[in-house]
């Protein structure tokens, strides 16, 4: 088995939760990279869809921005916005919604507001976009990101997209809503929520990994499953894939 990176296992395991045939709404940065990864290796015909209106995009390098050009070029067709959101994304119509974020909680709840006091913030992030309605409407989440103290926060320091509310019950007795996060993977785990309480649960670590340092990178005493499995190693061919993306992507954008 060849050399690899935790950003590159993180990213090869996110890309093998998707299936072939899903529909996708997939976020900029890691979930756009696994995406991506995912349809040109096992899952050729997922459909990926953006938050700019392009349906079926098939990027050849990765894009920087919803706006990057790149996925309108590729695309299938392009819809408008309030399109996506209430035809496609309100509809009913999407598997999965593929995110990213800045902080995550144990009950799954995103972050990409602030940090710090909302009336003084340490810092102003990005802001929600679309996460908010896609972590509601689409079938089920999917969640990617480092992991580290500073992401993973016993409670974030502002709810921007929900997972299951600040105590595991957000989403109860709430109709047309989708299951919510189901998976949560990281350069060091996987993660799922517990059935019940919906709590983060560690159910596989990644190869040498272990459940100390998984602790030490997590804000609160992080539960770990009884039966725990190790993240399988990525294949030759996933690795070759992935990288000659990121090297394309690479070379693409510095010639600009």
């Amino acid at each position: 088995m060849s050399n690899y990176t935790s950003a590159e296992m993180m990213t090869v395991t996110a890309a093998r939760a998707l299936q072939n045939g899903t529909t996708c709404f997939v976020g900029i940065g890691l979930p756009s990279e696994a995406a991506n990864l995912a349809r040109l290796t096992h899952a050729p015909d997922v459909v990926l869809i953006y938050e700019s209106g392009t349906l079926q995009t098939k990027p050849d390098v990765l894009p920087l921005s919803i706006g990057d050009g790149e996925l309108c070029e590729t695309a299938l067709t392009t819809v408008s916005v309030p399109e996506m959101f209430r035809y496609w994304l309100q509809g009913g119509k999407i598997d999965v919604g593929f995110l990213g974020t800045a902080q995550i909680d144990r009950y799954c709840n995103l972050n990409t507001t602030l940090i710090g006091d909302y009336t003084a913030p340490k810092v102003r992030l990005p802001g929600g976009g679309g996460a908010p309605e896609i972590a509601t409407n689409a079938g089920e989440i999917f969640i990617t990101l480092k992991h580290s103290k500073r992401t993973f926060v016993d409670q974030v320091d502002f709810v921007t997209t929900l997972g299951f509310g600040r105590d595991g019950k957000g989403r109860d007795g709430v109709p047309n809503i989708g299951k919510g996060p189901t998976r949560v993977i990281t350069d060091l785990c996987v993660m799922q929520p517990d059935p019940e309480t919906k709590e983060l649960v560690v159910t596989s670590l990644h190869p040498d990994v272990t459940r100390e340092q998984v602790q030490e990178a997590t804000g609160w005493e992080i539960r770990f499953a009884d039966q725990l499995e190790t993240t399988p190693e990525p294949s030759d061919k996933e690795l070759e894939v992935l990288r000659e993306l990121k090297a394309r992507t690479d070379r693409h954008h510095a010639g600009a």
